[in-house]
């Protein structure tokens, strides 16, 4: 079992403004974050990966199985009131920002649930604002209620709806980040989950070669 801190998880409140969502901070204690810190691939490329794709060490890969696992699964579906029991499960990892990350936009209707795992050391970047998530109240990314830096573990979740407006002040540099997403069960869950893994399959293919 990996050490995250489901204490913390069981007790942050889920906040309402601008949309439901729960931040928890240094949900992956430091020293657990440090062993998977230093066993994710260098990522020059922009860009999701699918975890299959990628050359993970033996502490990110036990971090990534559990954040799949049941244990993970029914804490989120308890605090958000979801049965999520039945919903197919998609992971990436971003390791690298530019100029063309950080867009406004929701995410996709076939993601039932968006879970977020920031995984970086913070620096002064942070705390300048850049590359910082900002959950936001319209289409403009001022007009925010959160924001939340992608440093030490933090653990961001929120249900995906038409109004969960996010987005992030432009970064340039490696900027770790795991995306988990339970999805619909509908045919456009259906087909981007195969895209996912054709990519997947294609990535592991290119690093093989």
């Amino acid at each position: 079992m990996f050490p995250l801190d489901y204490e913390r998880l069981r007790t942050t409140p889920v906040a309402t403004d601008p949309f439901p969502h729960l931040v928890v901070e240094r949900f992956v204690p430091a020293a657990a974050l440090a062993a998977v810190s230093a066993d994710l691939p260098v990522m020059a490329r922009r860009g999701s990966f699918p975890i299959a794709s990628l050359a993970l060490g033996v502490q990110a890969r036990a971090l990534m199985a559990e954040l799949e696992g049941p244990r993970f699964r029914e804490a989120i579906a308890e605090r958000l009131g979801l049965d999520l029991r039945e919903a197919p499960t998609m992971v990436t990892l971003r390791g690298q920002s530019t100029d063309r990350d950080g867009q406004i936009h929701c995410d996709s209707t076939a993601k039932r649930v968006t879970v977020l795992l920031y995984l970086n050391p913070e620096t002064a970047a942070w705390s300048q604002h850049e590359g910082c998530l900002r959950l936001l109240r319209s289409r403009d990314l001022e007009d925010f209620a959160v924001e939340v830096p992608p440093v030490n573990g933090t653990l961001l979740v929120f249900p995906n709806s038409a109004n969960a407006w996010h987005g992030h002040k432009t970064f340039i540099g490696p900027r770790y980040v795991v995306q988990l997403n339970y999805m619909t069960n509908d045919a456009a869950a259906r087909s981007e989950l195969r895209r996912h893994r054709l990519s997947a399959f294609v990535k592991r293919l290119t690093a093989a070669a």
